[in-house]
């Protein structure tokens, strides 16, 4: 697994701390960090009102002075141009596909992010994370099928990994309504990871009881 990209210093420096507040702001409310359950540092997993496909109505919602989809692509197409120029000399450089496919992925244009870390898997097909992180951005634009395949993959690639089970459980659960995938997926989590940090698996087992109990929710 290629090393794991430092979100601070790929993403904070170059924007002003407005832009960055702004962005963390949508970021939350969108519940963009679909896997992140299992990386204590990073932010929290899907929010389980996340539509899979178009703008969720929550965008909608945000006061005005949050930027729009077109602005925050200006923003992440100048932050990456210093990362595209040292592409040209470094085609071959998985580290700074991710970097790019990190800064499309957080300013929403996840179309972008899905291509960079194609093109990164490309160099690098066995990257379990950043086939993960595919999953979740392809997921975001609305290609459920795509996203499942991809993590379907990585589970074949390492059937343990906690995050590649947990983003197809909430796939299959909120993009496909196939609480018997989820269930699968999630059981398959908790089986082949029996160490797991006890409020991690407590928040496992309360999905899957939501699941198995949908009216007692």
């Amino acid at each position: 697994m290629t090393k794991t990209i430092d979100d601070s210093k790929s993403l904070g420096s170059g924007w002003s701390s407005g832009q960055v507040y702004i962005m963390a702001a949508v970021c939350l409310v969108l519940g963009v960090a679909l896997g992140y359950l299992f990386r204590g540092s990073q932010t929290p997993a899907l929010s389980a009102s996340v539509p899979p496909q178009g703008t969720p109505p929550a965008l909608a919602e945000m006061p005005q002075q949050m930027p729009g989809l077109d602005a925050m692509k200006r923003m992440a197409d100048t932050k990456a141009a210093p990362l595209l120029a040292q592409l040209q000399k470094d085609p071959g450089n998985a580290d700074l596909l991710k970097q790019l496919a990190k800064i499309y992925e957080s300013t929403h244009q996840f179309q972008e992010a899905a291509s960079y870390y194609g093109k990164a898997l490309d160099i690098n097909p066995k990257d379990i994370a950043a086939r993960t992180e595919r999953a979740s951005s392809l997921y975001y634009a609305g290609d459920v099928e795509g996203a499942i395949t991809q993590l379907q993959q990585a589970i074949q690639d390492d059937p343990t990994n906690a995050n590649s089970l947990f983003n197809l459980g909430m796939i299959r659960w909120k993009g496909k309504n196939d609480a018997p995938g989820a269930l699968q997926a999630w059981n398959q989590l908790l089986k082949s990871n029996p160490k797991l940090e006890s409020a991690k698996k407590v928040q496992v087992e309360k999905l899957i009881a939501q699941v198995k109990h949908p009216a007692a929710n």
